[in-house]
């Protein structure tokens, strides 16, 4: 998915978008804090599944993940970040609707493994589920 688009434009983007662990005040968040810009909050189409211990993007209609956008200084951090998501993340370009309306591409990681024990999130709130979970 790297490289040139088809209308001869360079896709990369140096746009993340986090909805899970990677988010501020989230196990992961350290990777980028510091590093990465924060822009917005925003969201994707698709569904959310807790996998017990960290959330999955799958790709589809009829849902809404919430997130939040970064800029990241270099390919390098995203480089890093894909070590940490591991092979059952792949990312891709994604269409990213931010809160002020404006809409961005930006990288996703999808989840791609087994949805054996995964616990739908219907609202597509990381954060929500989250303490949702730990005041329970």
């Amino acid at each position: 998915m790297r490289g040139r688009s088809p209308s001869g434009r360079s896709s990369e983007s140096r746009l993340l978008f986090a909805y899970g662990t990677l988010m501020r005040g989230l196990p992961l968040h350290h990777l980028i804090e510091g590093r990465a810009a924060f822009v917005a909050a925003g969201s994707i189409g698709g569904r959310l599944v807790d996998l017990g211990g960290y959330p999955g993007a799958l790709p589809g209609e009829g849902g809404t993940i919430r997130g939040e956008v970064y800029r990241l200084p270099s390919t390098a951090l995203l480089t890093a970040v894909d070590l940490a998501e591991g092979a059952a993340f792949p990312r891709r370009l994604t269409p990213v609707r931010l809160d002020d309306g404006r809409q961005v591409q930006a990288w996703t990681y999808w989840f791609g493994g087994s949805l054996n024990g995964a616990v739908p999130i219907p609202h597509g709130d990381y954060r929500r589920h989250v303490t949702t979970r730990e005041t329970d």
